[in-house]
């Protein structure tokens, strides 16, 4: 635990020690709210815009008010990165429906539990960007886009944590699931690309996927550098047949894939390996510390900032 987080619970920073919500908030009781994850660089919030966009679109999607409008968000973000006091960190907005009587009607909760957390963040190991990472098909499939849209990104995290287990069983860093047809989803927490016959290749929104930023960076970035991108559906052979893959994700940013392990079947499972880092994938993950660089660079020069928050 870090003791140096800094903590903002409601409507004000707290010490980690009193940090504490209901056992009747209805989060706890039924995961039943929404949060964002984002990266701080040099005390610059990444994207922060997009995500807190995308926070007041899962809290739309769920008939969840927020408790405080953008602004105030942004200023609750920055007070508790000062209390955090680390300028490289790692953040979370979680807002949930609040305390209430037990039972599943939202009126029972008149007040949401807003919370922001940020801490020292602990990058990847650099083996990660250097060698890759093992990704396993897992055979828990992604929730039905019909039982809980995926533009949620909700409190509930059950679906992943079971694909999780699976992917740390077959000695893996990161599970990806299937969607109800069978084609390629997400990760727990990540996106998945692949190169094919030059071709960069992801699931589309059809499939089932949380729309991640860095997902919808990376894709920007690369039809800036002419490549040709393709959004649809893929399979599991599909992605066993690439020449090259990666996964994004706010936190680990572009992360290339060395060794593929497929769904397990009744007779055997596929496993790919990849041997080093692909040249698309190189130049995407140097194309995105390009891309954070200046985005640091014109936020500071902007404002507001860590360093200087004005009314």
């Amino acid at each position: 635990m870090d003791e140096s987080a800094g903590i903002y619970l409601n409507d004000r920073v707290v010490p980690l020690a009193q940090a504490r919500v209901s056992v009747l908030d209805h989060g706890f009781l039924y995961g039943d709210g929404v949060y964002e994850t984002m990266r701080v660089y040099g005390g610059v919030v990444f994207m922060m815009e997009e995500h807190l966009a995308r926070l007041e679109n899962s809290a739309s999607l769920i008939e969840l008010r927020l408790p405080k409008s953008p602004r105030q968000m942004k200023l609750a973000i920055y007070e508790t990165l000062e209390a955090c006091g680390h300028k490289d960190a790692y953040l979370r907005v979680t807002v949930s429906r609040g305390e209430g009587p037990i039972g599943l009607d939202p009126e029972l909760c008149p007040r949401p539990t807003f919370f922001v957390y940020a801490g020292r963040l602990t990058p990847p190991s650099r083996d990660y960007y250097e060698e890759g990472i093992t990704l396993a098909v897992a055979n828990t499939r992604r929730n039905l886009r019909e039982a809980l849209d995926p533009q949620i990104k909700s409190l509930n995290f059950l679906n992943n944590i079971r694909a999780k287990i699976e992917a740390k069983k077959a000695g893996a860093h990161e599970a990806l699931m299937l969607n109800h047809r069978g084609h390629l989803a997400e990760g727990t927490t990540s996106n998945i690309f692949f190169v094919s016959e030059g071709a960069l290749l992801t699931p589309g929104p059809e499939c089932g996927i949380l729309r991640g930023i860095t997902r919808d960076t990376v894709l920007a970035m690369a039809r800036r550098m002419d490549m040709k991108v393709v959004e649809g559906e893929f399979t599991e052979e599909d992605l066993l047949g690439s020449s090259e893959a990666f996964i994004t994700s706010t936190i680990m940013e572009v992360v290339p894939v060395s060794r593929l392990i497929g769904a397990p079947s009744h007779t055997h499972t596929g496993i790919r390996d990849f041997h080093g880092v692909g040249d698309i994938t190189k130049a995407l993950m140097a194309e995105y510390r390009k891309e954070v660089f200046s985005y640091v660079q014109n936020t500071r020069a902007a404002g507001p900032s860590i360093w200087g928050f004005t009314e």
